[in-house]
């Protein structure tokens, strides 16, 4: 009788320690969430889906400052132009023409940095949908794509002006589009290839700037077109090839930190699972002394967001950033899988053909989870229906956590309903 008790005490401390058994003890809608890179949110008004960030009290959300690096990227762009001012003017008409790449117009980011350019250019106006007379703060601008506006009379946007060495020009948004392909993936690079093409057989010469909402799309537009033209073009993610662009004339670009957020969406499910303090590893030194300086995060403790802040990338430091897939040593250091066992881990991309999910993101990704001792499974989706997401999601007993990135922002009904 003692004997049997004994082994079956060894098989309760070896089922305590079993990723399977957490699974199998666990309801699925009682494990950690991690929301990553598309906010819950609502496509349109950009209100934020409690719903989805409060689900369980192992919810939370990873991301990066949209608002912050998307006045950024502006700005990077104002300070381009005010010290390159000889030459820009192309065609000498006194307007400085740029053409705007849009990601996707129902993502809170894409949404975020045209109002961003919008703003620093002058060329912003308030939103309608919003019923605003006068613009206050960023979250204030029509971030409407506009078709093309070479004469100045769009009422999405309207003719901004600048000073350069002394002289006034028109500032002037001659076309924007939603970059989305025939079958519905949005920030898609081959589409933007493609505008730039129709825009500069249309109006070529009267382009003196483009503007990217990423460095997926930038530098479609870059290869195909403003490289050989000499045209500065801005995109936004600092992903390894746009950088190492910089040297070939692409003017700048905007590193929203893809491994403090890789790490924070992998970090907040460890910490979630381990039951222990969120913020170990995070502001908390962990027991290996993992931990991320102030600079480089905030978290919102009322909506259970992290954002990871943005630093402009551009000739003068580039070469700081010429590997987006090194991991930071600051927060590196293996766990020991003796105190912190392996837990198995589903975590999605929402499209297999993102450019910055796959070439920076995944690698950061990949960097971090075997050093949290996380066994994670990565699937990746089509970019189209959070079907071909989820129905991949067979068996949500299988895992003890979740990292989501949807294809919608308006979607976090979907997920929760598949884990209930």
């Amino acid at each position: 009788m003692k004997k049997a008790l004994a082994i079956l005490l060894v098989l309760v401390m070896v089922m305590a320690f079993s990723g399977t058994a957490f699974a199998a003890g666990v309801p699925n809608d009682q494990k950690p969430v991690i929301w990553f890179n598309r906010q819950p949110s609502n496509s349109t008004t950009g209100e934020l889906d409690m719903d989805a960030l409060t689900w369980n009290d192992k919810t939370y959300y990873v991301g990066f400052d949209a608002k912050q690096g998307a006045e950024l990227q502006g700005q990077m762009v104002v300070d381009y132009l005010q010290a390159h001012g000889e030459g820009l003017d192309r065609n000498g008409d006194g307007v400085i023409g740029y053409v705007l790449c849009i990601g996707d117009v129902g993502h809170n980011d894409s949404i975020a940095r045209t109002r961003g350019a919008r703003m620093a250019l002058g060329t912003a106006v308030p939103d309608p949908q919003q019923k605003l007379t006068e613009i206050k703060t960023i979250d204030d601008v029509d971030s409407s794509p506009i078709g093309t506006n070479t004469d100045g009379k769009a009422t999405d946007v309207q003719d901004g002006s600048i000073t350069i060495d002394g002289k006034d020009y028109i500032v002037r948004e001659l076309a924007s589009q939603e970059m989305k392909n025939q079958a519905g993936a949005t920030w898609d690079a081959p589409t933007a290839g493609n505008a730039i093409n129709a825009w500069s057989a249309a109006f070529g010469d009267q382009i003196d700037v483009v503007v990217s909402n990423n460095d997926g799309m930038g530098m479609a537009v870059f290869n195909a077109w403003s490289k050989e033209q000499g045209v500065p073009t801005f995109g936004y993610d600092a992903n390894s090839d746009a950088v190492a662009a910089i040297e070939d004339g692409y003017c700048g670009t905007i590193s929203q930190n893809a491994d403090v957020q890789a790490y924070l969406t992998l970090r907040t499910l460890r910490n979630a699972l381990d039951d222990v303090d969120i913020m170990t590893g995070i502001s908390i030194p962990d027991a290996a002394g993992n931990v991320l300086s102030e600079d480089l995060f905030y978290y919102d403790e009322e909506t259970r967001c992290f954002y990871a802040l943005n630093g402009a990338v551009t000739e003068a430091n580039y070469k700081d950033f010429l590997d987006a897939t090194a991991p930071n040593k600051a927060f590196s250091s293996q766990l020991d899988e003796k105190d912190f066992p392996v837990r198995n881990v589903w975590l999605n991309l929402y499209n297999a053909a993102d450019n910055f999910l796959n070439a920076t993101y995944l690698p950061q990704l990949q960097n971090y989870d075997k050093t949290l001792n996380l066994n994670v499974e990565y699937v990746k989706g089509d970019g189209q229906t959070e079907a071909n997401i989820i129905d991949r999601l067979g068996n949500p007993d299988a895992y003890e956590g979740f990292c989501i990135n949807m294809v919608k922002t308006d979607d976090g009904a979907s997920y929760m309903m598949k884990l209930s």
